[in-house]
């Protein structure tokens, strides 16, 4: 089995890792207290919620299973090199526990807080029973002959996918409103440093490798800082560039989403 090379490499590892696990944790607070304070989830866009929790709960049971169980070890090893790393971390794990805790949660308020007009859309509905679906076919599938990593392998490309596909309601929304009123940018600047974080313990793993298995071997985790980085970049440059918060003093500028997203339409909406 692979060990590390160098001992400080190892602790600059677990150092960033750990980092990046209290970032990512604490990311999910700011929106959740938010939704809290306002007593309401308007400018939230609740197809990135149900997203992400299907693509935070994918990639629970791919770093679950690949760093708990001694098949998948096995079948890993087999794969890559009984002298590589299993590429999954002890704070992948924490992480993977808290995000489906939380994302969970904040669903929960989506159902409980004023919500306005706003819905999940037939199209997240239907890509979320699809790759549900797509999921169970796969568990079908490497059922008889126990491919169980190539499944896990498989959760890992679902939560790559809906990492990608999960900012983009969300963005859209800002454009359309040209605004980001009820979306914490807190939230997406302390996702920002978790993410590079991720990025920089998988390159310090490969640093005392020697060896770029470890990003081959997980490339759902390469991506996911990848998109990660991407889309927060989009975000902040909407927040403070693009849609600035107007300051009013007497605090009506906090209430523009609401009476946006909760105006009835036009009679002139309907005619074609």
């Amino acid at each position: 089995m692979g060990s590390w090379n160098s001992v400080p490499l190892e602790v600059i590892y677990q150092i960033l890792g750990w980092f990046a696990f209290g970032v990512w944790s604490i990311s999910f607070y700011p929106q959740t207290i938010l939704n809290f304070r306002r007593k309401s989830v308007v400018g939230l866009n609740f197809d990135f919620v149900v997203f992400n929790l299907t693509k935070h709960s994918t990639y629970l049971i791919y770093n679950a299973s690949l760093f708990f169980s001694p098949v998948v070890q096995r079948q890993y090893h087999e794969k890559y090199g009984y002298n590589e790393m299993i590429p999954v971390a002890a704070n992948d794990v924490a992480f993977s526990i808290h995000a489906v805790l939380l994302t969970a949660f904040i669903l929960f308020q989506v159902f409980i807080y004023e919500r306005g007009t706003q819905k999940v859309s037939r199209v997240c509905t239907g890509i979320t029973i699809t790759v549900w679906g797509y999921a169970a076919v796969c568990l079908i599938l490497a059922w008889p002959n126990g491919s169980w990593l190539w499944l896990v392998t498989r959760f890992n490309f679902i939560q790559v996918m809906m990492t990608t596909i999960k900012y983009i309601p969300q963005a859209y929304m800002n454009f359309l409103r040209k605004s980001t009123e009820g979306w914490s940018i807190v939230n997406i600047l302390l996702d920002l440093s978790g993410g590079t974080a991720n990025f920089a313990q998988m390159g310090v793993q490969s640093i005392d490798q020697d060896s770029l298995e470890n990003f081959y071997g997980n490339v759902g985790k390469l991506l996911l800082s990848l998109e990660t980085v991407i889309f927060d970049v989009l975000f902040i440059l909407q927040h403070y560039l693009l849609y600035p918060k107007a300051k009013v003093e007497d605090g009506t500028a906090g209430e523009n989403v609401e009476r946006l997203l909760n105006k009835p339409p036009k009679e002139s909406d309907h005619k074609v």
